[in-house]
């Protein structure tokens, strides 16, 4: 069971802006659900928000009126037969914190204050808050479309709290057979192995400023340069110092070997292994052996956790667990090992 405490932590390295001085108090709460946890970093960010100011925008308006303005809409006029009530159908703009941005994050501290989990300090820190957003609507959260969100340098700011507002929405809400809306224990897996990802990648970037750490592509080491069809290799890490390189492929899921029932044995998921082993040969094109890889999957409570090194072909490869229900301190040594595999 991964520690709320280290949730936090493993969202502060994959969105660096929870690194601010106004965040740094949350690091010595103490939560007893994610919830709680979601609502505290919710309630430090749309506070500093609101001293930027909400995010505004021109939004399109489209009703009948008998103050014309915008644009008059004469086709539209005559289907309704507004003219009869001596109206226009008209489509004008207006500059409005009614943003679709403003919306996901109301909608999401709605949610919270609804739930039982948060503690009642932080559910009344939610309701305040929601009295700067009374002029906003909220939304169907399952209705969200999360893709079509645009960012640029207006409301870049925006960025942590629409992250932790899909965490909250897409990771932790589920209706009942009623129809309500209730609140998970825990993250779903793919989110979780999202947020792992980039965990492990803002980690390495902030904790190990002297490699070069990225999520790079991989290039097919082809012998004819014909590449037509051949899929795209992103490595989740790579780190490189000097010489020598490590692809690091992050795998959460619930579990880490596959059982084959035959003969009732166990072993490394071959897919895994098969991914991890095509990366580092194709990035070893070389073959100098100065190219190692690693899958590192976060420990489920299996009976076996893999903790092995390969020698293959010339490059090493090894399949290690990170326990992030162990203390930080502990899971700093962790990270620490892996590193030491380059």
């Amino acid at each position: 069971m991964i520690k709320i405490k280290n949730i936090y932590y493993m969202l502060a390295y994959a969105y660096q802006s929870l690194n601010e001085a106004s965040f740094k108090n949350i690091q010595s709460e103490e939560f007893e659900n994610l919830h709680d946890l979601m609502a505290a970093i919710l309630i430090r960010g749309v506070s500093n928000q609101l001293k930027r100011g909400l995010h505004k925008d021109y939004l399109v308006y489209t009703e009948a009126t008998g103050n014309l303005k915008g644009k008059i809409d004469i086709t539209s006029s005559i289907r309704q037969n507004t003219l009869m009530t001596r109206r226009m159908v008209c489509h004008y703009d207006q500059f409005s914190e009614n943003t679709p941005l403003n919306q996901i994050v109301k909608t999401t501290m709605e949610l919270l204050i609804k739930s039982g989990d948060v503690r009642v300090a932080n559910r009344k820190g939610l309701q305040k808050l929601t009295l700067y957003f009374r002029n906003i609507e909220t939304l169907n959260p399952f209705a969200i479309n999360w893709n079509a969100l645009i960012y640029h340098r207006n409301n870049a700011t925006y960025k942590l709290l629409i992250n932790i507002c899909q965490l909250v929405i897409k990771g932790l809400l589920m209706t009942t057979e009623t129809g309500e809306y209730k609140m998970n224990e825990f993250l779903d897996d793919q989110l979780m192995h999202r947020l792992y990802e980039k965990f492990l990648l803002g980690y390495y970037k902030k904790e190990y400023p002297h490699y070069s750490v990225s999520a790079s592509y991989i290039d097919w080491n082809v012998d004819d340069d014909i590449t037509d069809f051949l899929p795209t290799m992103k490595t989740d890490i790579t780190l490189t110092h000097g010489a020598k390189t490590l692809i690091i492929d992050a795998k959460y899921y619930g579990r880490t070997m596959q059982t084959h029932s035959l003969f009732n044995s166990k072993s490394i998921i071959s897919a895994n292994l098969y991914q991890i082993f095509t990366y580092v040969k194709n990035k070893d094109r070389n073959g100098s052996g100065n190219v190692s890889g690693a899958l590192l999957y976060a420990k489920t409570d299996e009976d076996i956790t893999p903790d092995n090194d390969y020698s293959i072909g010339g490059n090493r490869f090894s399949v290690k667990t990170l326990d992030l229900g162990a203390d930080w301190r502990e899971i700093v040594v962790q990270l620490r090992a892996v590193v030491a595999l380059l």
